[in-house]
């Protein structure tokens, strides 16, 4: 049983990253069963009145962004994924923005790098992330890692990550997150009394 855990509501947000049709189909092991419990989470998050905030990968036409030095990203442009355009790059329909939610952009793994994320969160005196996405070596890794710099109080949802190395995922999860945040699965988060 997780310790009690309390958050001001009013100064907390949901982040879910990276869930594009791509993402999800690219590194989703049990789809279906992600993206259900992504869906509750996300409605009892906005029944409570608590933001909702998407992350997603995406690019101009020509991809300006890109340096041919970023190995990933590089291969990316090569690859013509995740333009303006693309439908592959779009949130899954299961997981849709629902009028209120906000969509962050970015160029890079972090979900802070080169964005407005900061301005949002600060605009709205939110010092507290529940967070989750694809992939947990990916984005999860980097925008916990810069969210932990960035004095936020942190919790992970565990079973709404996703990961192509199990092994990765388990490590991260289970010895590298819980340094920085709390790991707790869906249920965890509920019966610990800071879900909505």
């Amino acid at each position: 049983m997780a310790e009690k855990l309390t958050i001001d509501r009013k100064r907390s947000a949901i982040l879910i990253m990276d869930y594009q049709t791509a993402v999800v189909a690219g590194f989703g092991t049990d789809q279906e069963a992600l993206l259900r419990r992504s869906a509750g989470v996300l409605k009892a998050a906005r029944a409570a009145a608590l933001p909702v905030i998407y992350v997603v990968v995406g690019f101009r036409p020509d991809y300006p962004e890109i340096s041919p030095r970023n190995l990933t990203f590089s291969g990316i442009k090569q690859s013509g994924r995740f333009a303006s355009c693309d439908r592959d790059a779009e949130i899954h329909p299961e997981v849709a923005p629902q009028p209120g939610d906000l969509t962050i952009v970015k160029h890079r793994v972090s979900a802070f790098a080169g964005t407005d994320l900061e301005m949002i969160l600060r605009a709205r005196d939110i010092d507290t992330l529940i967070l989750f996405g694809i992939a947990t070596s990916g984005v999860v890794l980097s925008t916990l890692r810069e969210a932990f710099d960035k004095d936020y109080t942190l919790t992970v949802l565990s079973d709404l990550c996703a990961d192509a190395d199990p092994e990765v995922h388990r490590v991260l999860l289970e010895k590298v997150f819980p340094r920085q945040a709390k790991v707790l699965t869906t249920a965890e988060w509920i019966a610990s009394g800071s879900a909505p």
